[in-house]
């Protein structure tokens, strides 16, 4: 019988490519693309450094004590150490569910990876290229292990943005602190003997906490690899490895493939609705009927929307109890969606709108078909009135910009409604132009003292 196939040494090759990237390998796209990231991640890191599960973990913090190396983004601006920095922040970027999505990863790449390279290079005053070259290291790694390991991964219950985004934070960490590629082979086998996160936890605070941790695992992964830390040089493709042991698919063709246009970066997506990405295309669907039919609740009998058979184990509360919750719901998006609640703001995700009446009559109309079997981040919705008219439409938000003219446009509008109300405008502003400069910046101490401010007192 002829042998198997061999399986390339998918680490080492990874490990090879992210520890020989320059700052002036970057195309111009590949830099606009990773600001774009890093905006966004501070226009929803904000507002999510105010949620209870980030002050929690930062109480948490202030009890363990530790070197005040690197400060937390949003309210007291503290300082901790490097990993409870990466922990923290990273939890607050993810806190609102209304970051970005890669659907290589199969989750949220700016989340975990972002947090660990900007508390490093806060501590070691490393500057704005070498921030960009970090996260584009551990962003395309990721984006590469996301595709090595496949989507039954993520259909067995795991939380890509814990798993996959732990090796992401720790390539980033390593490029960042200039490891060679057999010890950015260890920091992957470390990082990836950490990673953990279910999809179980979704709705909860664990969910945010998945990204942080992820964050948390890469800086100490790649700070462990460089003083000398042992592990297995080939953890992503070894027998009983990352993608053995967690139900992956080792695709290895995949992930070593070139991505249209050379970088994984290229086709990143952004949130516009607060809420789990997969809710986005029926919502996007049933703004345009609604506007387009001027419907009104009442008139609705019956919708229907039909999504791809994964969104079941992702967005399917179908009663709702919380704000957090209605974020995992696409009966309740959909409801918002046909009420003309603005699926943007923060304040529609309310306990409130929950339990409010006349929103759950209206989800209790909407059934989940899950039988879609065009694209996985498509949707089609069906809506019948009670007039006995029908309408359908059908959206796919997994598609790339092609006009970053136009996507910077809408993240600094995203920016702006997200920061202005935590940071006042004029900081906001300063803040906003730190990031759109930060190829410029010698040291980033400016742009993360831009990101954080007093607590506002209270007393009359």
């Amino acid at each position: 019988m002829p042998s198997e196939t061999p399986v390339p040494p998918v680490t080492r090759i990874l490990a090879e490519k992210a520890a020989g990237l320059r700052y002036q390998d970057l195309s111009a796209a590949a830099v606009t693309w990773a600001k774009h990231c890093i905006l966004d991640w501070f226009a929803v890191t904000l507002p999510g450094a105010a949620e209870p599960l980030t002050r929690i973990l930062a109480a948490e913090a202030a009890e363990d004590g530790g070197n005040a190396q690197a400060t937390l983004i949003g309210p007291g601006g503290d300082r901790v150490s490097v990993p409870q920095a990466a922990l923290i922040n990273g939890a607050a970027g993810h806190a609102l569910d209304y970051d970005d999505v890669s659907m290589a990863m199969g989750g949220h790449p700016t989340a975990p990876v972002l947090p660990a390279v900007l508390a490093l290079a806060e501590a070691g005053d490393f500057g704005g290229p070498e921030l960009l070259t970090a996260f584009a290291a551990g962003y395309e790694c990721q984006c590469a292990v996301g595709r090595l390991i496949g989507r039954s991964h993520y259909a067995a219950g795991f939380h890509a943005t814990a798993t996959v985004g732990s090796i992401g934070a720790a390539v980033g960490a390593a490029r960042l602190l200039g490891l060679a590629a057999d010890r950015t082979a260890v920091a992957i086998g470390l990082a990836a003997t950490q990673a953990a996160g279910l999809k179980s936890m979704f709705g909860t605070m664990a969910k945010p906490l998945h990204a942080g941790k992820a964050a948390a695992n890469g800086v100490l992964a790649a700070r462990l690899a460089r003083r000398g830390f042992s592990a297995n040089p080939a953890a992503l493709e070894c027998e009983q490895g990352f993608v053995s042991t967690l139900g992956g698919s080792l695709d290895a063709e995949a992930a070593l493939a070139e991505p249209a246009g050379g970088y994984h970066l290229c086709h990143n997506l952004f949130k516009y609705h607060a809420a789990c990405y997969m809710t986005h295309s029926p919502i996007e669907a049933l703004r345009a009927l609604r506007d387009q039919l001027r419907l009104y609740p009442d008139a609705v009998e019956r919708v229907t929307l039909t999504v791809a058979p994964g969104h079941l184990k992702v967005c399917n509360i179908e009663e709702p109890a919380t704000g957090l919750a209605c974020k995992f719901s696409l009966r309740q998006t959909a409801a918002f969606a046909l009420a003309g609640i603005d699926t943007a703001a923060l304040e529609s995700y309310s306990d409130e709108n929950a339990r409010r009446p006349d929103l759950v009559a209206l989800r209790r109309r909407v059934v989940v078909d899950p039988s879609n079997t065009g694209p996985h981040s498509g949707a089609t919705v069906r809506v019948e009135l009670k007039n006995g008219g029908s309408a359908e439409a059908t959206r796919d938000v997994g598609v790339p910009a092609d006009d970053l003219a136009r996507q910077g446009a809408r993240l600094t509008e995203k920016y702006l409604s997200l920061a202005v109300p935590a940071l006042g405008a004029e900081r906001a502003a300063r803040l906003l132009e730190s990031i759109e400069e930060i190829e410029a910046a010698e040291k980033l101490s400016l742009l993360i003292g831009r990101a954080s401010y007093p607590v506002r007192s209270t007393a009359a």
